[in-house]
């Protein structure tokens, strides 16, 4: 495959070469990690899915809370309060 010269636009902006996007299968939206190298930077397609790390993150919270012994109600009153102080 032939190289192609890629500019950065102004806003930080890369385009990966459709030759490129199509043999990896690429597609808007898809996600990617950079990773900086000796040479430049490796990007790394990633699956994200977003319900599942959601579930993930609240299981963890709702965990942390119980063992901190945090209350659903501790938790509203939080809310009260900071709704009181941004008003």
């Amino acid at each position: 495959m032939e190289t192609d010269l890629v500019k950065m636009s102004p806003k930080g902006q890369l385009v990966v070469p459709q030759g490129i996007r199509e043999q990896e299968d690429f597609n808007p939206g898809d996600r990617f990690v950079p990773f900086a190298v000796k040479e430049g930077v490796l990007f790394k397609k990633v699956e994200i899915d977003a319900k599942k790390e959601f579930e993930k993150l609240s299981k963890d919270i709702q965990q942390r809370f119980k063992k901190k012994g945090v209350t659903e109600e501790d938790v509203n009153e939080a809310v009260r309060w900071s709704r009181r102080k941004s008003s």
